[in-house]
């Protein structure tokens, strides 16, 4: 037996997890995007992402929004993606955006964000939009890692909300 052998046979299995659509309205969306908000107030001493956010923004076709659960019925990480199209803050036709991507602290390390991301790529495309972009800022060295390791570039030119922010970074990838 091999010591990858001896590790595996030893590990703990992971959990299984199961991705809900829910809407952004959900009591566990609402929940971990408290979660989320406080993160983010305490990464920018700030009061969070204030990016306006409509629930239907994210009912399909033009969006979706997952939870993932754990097999007791705790919500570990959620994500979602909204149709944007051409308008004053640097969007262009086309665009899914990715928006409250968030894993629990204690669920970080299961790849939850990698299979929501996928799905939520997959579905974007399957609904006619060509490019995925997102905004995340230099203070969250794990989101950066995340997506640029997914395929994700610098978008040539900011958008959103927080485009005027020098903290904000902005990213794509063509669906």
């Amino acid at each position: 037996m091999t010591i990858q052998d001896a590790q595996a046979a030893t590990a703990p299995a992971a959990p299984a997890v199961h991705l809900r659509t829910v809407t952004f309205a959900h009591p566990d969306a609402v929940a971990l995007n408290d979660r989320v908000q406080l993160e983010y107030a305490e990464r920018y001493g700030d009061e969070g992402d204030v990016t306006f956010l409509d629930p239907s923004m994210f009912e399909p076709p033009r969006g979706l929004y997952l939870i993932a659960y754990d097999e007791s019925g705790t919500p570990l990480a959620t994500g979602g993606w909204r149709s944007m199209d051409a308008d004053g803050e640097g969007y262009s036709d086309g665009d899914a955006e990715l928006k409250r991507m968030y894993v629990t602290p204690e669920a970080r390390g299961l790849g939850l964000a990698r299979r929501i991301l996928a799905v939520l790529e997959q579905d974007a495309k399957a609904a006619g939009r060509t490019r995925m972009v997102l905004e995340t800022g230099t203070k969250q060295p794990e989101a950066i890692s995340l997506y640029t390791s997914t395929g994700y570039t610098p978008a040539p030119s900011k958008f959103g909300h927080y485009r005027f922010d020098d903290l904000s970074l902005c990213y794509e990838k063509l669906l």
